[in-house]
């Protein structure tokens, strides 16, 4: 049996309201329980819309099809008018999740703030933003969440360190191959990295080959036996347009014998090593994200 480490980002309103319980459904059909990352602050994602000036981002939303993927509700929600808060729109669906089990994590307060502009917030801001996500989300499900996931996978030294007030068992910020201690001045954190190994959806489509008709193929052939194996999907992806692809994948998966389970599962049998995190880049992604160094061996 192969453990799949499955992560689940709701990103906005829509995807809280709608692609959560989807995807809780579909779970629950198999018996899988996942890590469940939430935003519950105000939905600004439309603002990424200035983004379209960038040739780069540009052409990741034309070759993903991202106004038929995400609706233009979710793409131009927080520009003209003030973004929704999420944890109180949505508190219901967030703790649907938790009544099925899953693991609950913090993704953001703002997920458009944050990935727009932490690597520019004095380590106070940063404090500030997360101690209201984290506080927004213990109110919403009565229980303090045990992880986070930056959004974006825009993580900085400033917010590892911030993250060390937090009660978080681990947290999953950078994309990479081995759960890891990360290094900030030169030590380690006691907090471990659990990096997303595998590509979204979003990153392939459309690039080499890969569509909807052989996308699934192609993410079962990157899971392997003697690695490290984290996929994260979007709700208002996987939980809505492409709801029944992702139920194909499931059941796939289970038939070759990978079995998707919450990222804590992933530490029970981890050797775990302090390594560096660093500024990197994805194809099929734009701009810069959090990426795994080297590892450190004592």
């Amino acid at each position: 049996m192969i453990d799949l480490g499955l992560r689940v980002d709701v990103d906005t309103l829509t995807g809280t309201r709608q692609g959560v319980p989807t995807l809780c459904r579909l779970l629950r059909r198999h018996g899988i329980r996942a890590s469940f990352f939430f935003s519950v602050g105000p939905d600004n994602m439309g603002r990424h819309v200035w983004r379209l000036l960038r040739p780069v981002f540009l052409v990741k939303m034309l070759r993903s099809r991202a106004a038929s993927l995400y609706g233009w509700d979710i793409l131009l929600r927080g520009t003209f008018w003030p973004g929704p808060q999420i944890g109180v729109k949505a508190a219901v669906m967030i703790r649907e999740a938790v009544l099925e089990g899953h693991e609950i994590g913090l993704h953001a307060w703002d997920h458009h703030a944050w990935q727009a502009h932490v690597d520019h917030m004095a380590p106070a801001a940063i404090d500030r933003i997360l101690r209201r996500g984290f506080d927004r989300l213990t109110e919403i499900t009565g229980l303090p969440p045990v992880c986070s996931a930056v959004p974006g996978w825009r993580c900085t030294s400033a917010a590892l360190t911030a993250k060390q007030a937090f009660p978080f068992v681990y947290n999953s910020d950078c994309r990479g191959r081995r759960i890891f201690y990360p290094l900030v001045a030169g030590r380690p954190l006691s907090q471990p990295q659990i990096p997303v190994t595998l590509p979204t959806y979003d990153e392939v489509i459309g690039r080499n080959g890969i569509n909807d008709a052989n996308y699934n193929d192609h993410l079962l052939g990157l899971i392997r036996p003697d690695r490290l194996n984290v996929l994260t999907i979007h709700a208002e992806v996987e939980g809505g347009v492409r709801s029944a692809m992702f139920a194909d994948f499931l059941h796939a998966a289970l038939n070759r014998g990978i079995r998707p389970v919450p990222l804590r599962d992933l530490l029970s049998e981890a050797a775990i090593e302090p390594g560096e995190m660093i500024r990197g880049s994805i194809p099929g992604r734009e701009g810069w994200l959090a990426c795994q160094g080297e590892e450190i061996h004592g």
